[in-house]
């Protein structure tokens, strides 16, 4: 027999679940459905569309590529100091985007600490560039494939890479052999966030990169300066892009994030 939920808590519960999904009703309502093709097809929304999907995969694979090997250290090896490196790895998470790109700026910029070095030394500039935006969107997004990827190496099975390293294997044959198909949906799913946070950051990118169409100007720019221009109509197409590619990340990862007892 089902139990009957106390009133104290379904209203607020139903006020929680009405105020996440209004906002969502009324961007589809507002939608100009007659001529969502059309405006779908203007070239300016396919240049940030394809602005967004090229950089957002870049920086999910320069995440990868730093985050799986950062996520193994903070899960495998004890060293002095982990916690704080681990803490210091959630920064961005909690960070004001816009500081996150002052800071970018002061770190990499022309005249930034490692910045300044990169252009004399190189000719390398990163700001304003869409290779900016790429790393604006890995500084932002990367904690959460660490998070991800170090929960997941946690609830592993340890026994295994145990066996492995009496048999002889280097902890690198153990890495590549054993740890990485053990934990690999947990990759895949820290992958998938990290892309979809990615492809929705503004702040961190519109302060180190720039709002330049074609060059910096990906789709969360976009809906601000359309927004910005008093086209309404066009702001909702371009956040309904977006809002299809969150369902359809939030489906793709539903039996992994979403199913519960």
């Amino acid at each position: 027999m089902t139990k009957r939920v106390p009133v104290p808590l379904l209203v607020p519960a139903v006020l929680g679940l009405i105020f996440l999904i209004l906002p969502l009703v009324g961007l589809l309502a507002r939608t100009p459905w007659a001529t969502l093709p059309a405006r779908l097809a203007e070239p300016r929304v396919v240049e940030a569309l394809r602005l967004s999907l090229l950089t957002s995969s870049l920086a999910t694979v320069l995440c990868l590529l730093l985050g799986v090997p950062l996520a193994w250290l903070l899960a495998r090896v004890e060293f002095p100091g982990r916690r704080l490196v681990r803490a210091l790895i959630t920064v961005p998470l909690v960070l004001p985007p816009v500081v996150g790109g002052i800071a970018l700026l002061l770190a990499l910029g022309r005249r930034g600490l490692v910045g300044q070095w990169l252009d004399t030394t190189f000719g390398i500039t990163l700001p304003f560039t869409t290779a900016g935006v790429v790393i604006a969107e890995s500084f932002v997004a990367l904690p959460f494939l660490v998070i991800a990827v170090e929960g997941a190496l946690r609830g592993a099975d340890s026994r295994y890479e145990e066996a492995a390293a009496t048999l002889g294997s280097t902890r690198w044959t153990t890495f590549t052999h054993v740890t990485l198909p053990l934990v690999a949906p947990g990759i895949a799913a820290g992958a998938v966030l990290c892309w979809a946070r990615a492809l929705g950051e503004f702040g961190a990118t519109i302060t180190f990169a720039g709002n330049y169409p074609g060059v910096t100007q990906t789709m969360p720019l976009a809906v601000y300066q359309t927004m910005e221009s008093g086209d309404l109509e066009g702001a909702v197409v371009l956040s309904l892009i977006l809002l299809v590619v969150s369902v359809a990340i939030l489906a793709g990862l539903r039996d992994r994030w979403l199913t519960a007892p």
